[in-house]
């Protein structure tokens, strides 16, 4: 029993620094490069620890466009996509029609739809037969064509635990629609929300091959990243991905201590 048991022990432990070895080690090898002086993005030869490649990032201005239309296309999506995938959950959990389960599916479909054929349908759409070239807008309306159906299922998941009866007693109180739905339905959904734009911006900064079929000559930042990894491989690349990674570690550190705060202000 002590064999077994020791057994699952080493072999549980081998999958652990495997896992984490498979998930970290490239992003070790990344760090050390963007401090790197060689001009090759390699950790050998090393030529010594340098800031170089964050400043010749900080002065590539197109990189800064590149990143401020991810921002601009990010916004636009969430304001789109997290208020159509709100009423949409409430259609799909609040009214029982015969064609719900047609509707439902065809909510969902942008999701199981490849982001090329999104990104080509939407550019050939507007470009052919409304006149509208290939840009930030375009890009805007084939993201939110899926991301809306990710924003509807994680609103609807929490729209099925909500307890009707609440509205129907606001209701019997002289409560207007508008009152029950600012003061009831949306402080109850109010998580999901949060965690749909959360889910919306980070799916829309992220997209590339929706992004790339749909925005013309328009650029956003995974797609001035695949075109500078195509003609050549720079270390400002690993310094920027240095950034994001801090970046993500500090909004992480930040979440975690508040959520830990709060724990002890309401324990």
């Amino acid at each position: 029993m002590k064999s077994s048991k020791s057994i699952f022990r080493i072999v549980f432990g081998a999958y652990l620094a495997l896992f984490f070895a498979y998930m970290f080690l490239p992003l070790i090898f990344m760090t050390i490069i963007a401090f790197n002086a060689n001009e090759v993005p390699q950790i050998t030869p090393w030529k010594g620890f340098t800031f170089m490649w964050f400043g010749e990032l900080a002065k590539d201005e197109q990189m800064w466009n590149a990143l401020l239309n991810s921002f601009i296309v990010a916004f636009a999506v969430v304001a789109i996509s997290v208020p159509i995938g709100l009423g949409g959950a409430l259609l799909l959990t609040r009214l029982q029609f015969k064609a719900r389960d047609f509707v439902y599916g065809v909510l969902v479909s942008p999701i199981l739809t490849p982001g090329i054929i999104l990104g080509i349908s939407t550019f050939l759409f507007w470009d052919s037969y409304m006149n509208v070239p290939g840009g930030l807008w375009t890009a805007i309306l084939g993201q939110a064509t899926f991301i809306t159906s990710y924003c509807m299922l994680l609103i609807m998941s929490r729209a099925q635990r909500f307890d009707l009866t609440q509205e129907e007693a606001a209701f019997d109180l002289g409560a207007t629609h508008g009152q029950v739905f600012w003061k009831i339905t949306l402080p109850f959904l109010r998580p999901a929300l949060i965690s749909s734009v959360a889910l919306a911006f980070m799916q829309s900064f992220d997209n590339y091959n929706t992004t790339l079929f749909a925005i013309g000559v328009e650029q956003t930042l995974p797609i001035y990243i695949g075109t500078k990894l195509r003609s050549f491989i720079s270390p400002a690349m690993n310094a920027l991905a240095v950034v994001f990674i801090a970046l993500t570690i500090i909004g992480a550190i930040t979440y975690e201590y508040r959520r830990r705060r709060e724990l002890i202000k309401t324990g």
